[in-house]
């Protein structure tokens, strides 16, 4: 008969893929349990909507990326929550929705103008990231620029929006480089400026000019 030590951690895996198996569920569940506190602090209001759209957003996107890698595993998002005993209404709701509560409230009605608002979004979000991550070549930025621009004129007023002429001001720039061409250190600084600032004007312009849209 085997021995074995009371003292002896026990591991739920016996090999690696099932180590990655354990790891991707555990990060399911994480990105569950985070969305669920975002959807409640949202509504208690202890975060605006220019801090919960982007954040619910990136989380919503870690989830579908999640449940790809462990659609074996996971039959359906109920079922996973089930499983695990994971009372998180919040979660379950915005994941069936699939847009941030900005969007599924929008001043702007309509399923078109809800998925113009969430595609802009993630617009805004890539962006952004590609200007912290240093990026700062033509070829490197421009096509994110380019379809963060296209996003905003399917909004009515937004030719008033003083982003959007910025990031066209930004684009003709940008037109105006060789493909690797690299924007100076204080052009990104202002540019990630612009950028931003933007962002908050897309999203207070959505919610007839207050922080919270819905």
């Amino acid at each position: 008969m085997a021995s074995f030590s009371l003292d002896e951690e026990v591991r739920p895996y016996t090999s690696n893929s099932e180590r990655e198996k354990y790891n991707l569920l555990a990060t399911l569940f994480g990105i569950i349990v985070a969305l669920d506190y975002l959807e409640r602090a949202y509504v208690r209001d202890s975060v605006t909507a220019v801090e919960y759209s982007p954040a619910c957003t990136r989380l919503l996107s870690q989830y579908k990326t999640m449940l790809k890698l462990v659609e074996d595993e996971v039959p359906s998002i109920e079922e996973f929550m089930a499983k695990y005993r994971m009372d998180n209404t919040a979660a379950l709701h915005r994941i069936k929705v699939g847009v941030p509560a900005t969007v599924e409230h929008s001043s702007e009605a309509g399923p078109e103008t809800a998925k113009w608002v969430a595609a802009t979004t993630q617009s805004f979000i890539t962006l952004m990231d590609a200007l912290k991550l240093k990026l700062r070549a033509k070829d490197e930025l421009h096509a994110y620029l380019q379809e963060l621009v296209t996003g905003f004129a399917r909004f009515k007023g937004s030719k008033d929006w003083e982003g959007r002429g910025k990031m066209v001001s930004w684009l003709i720039t940008l037109n105006g480089m060789k493909a690797s061409e690299e924007l100076t250190e204080e052009q990104a600084r202002q540019f990630f400026f612009d950028v931003e600032h933007a962002y908050a004007e897309f999203f207070r312009s959505l919610g007839g000019g207050k922080d919270d849209p819905s």
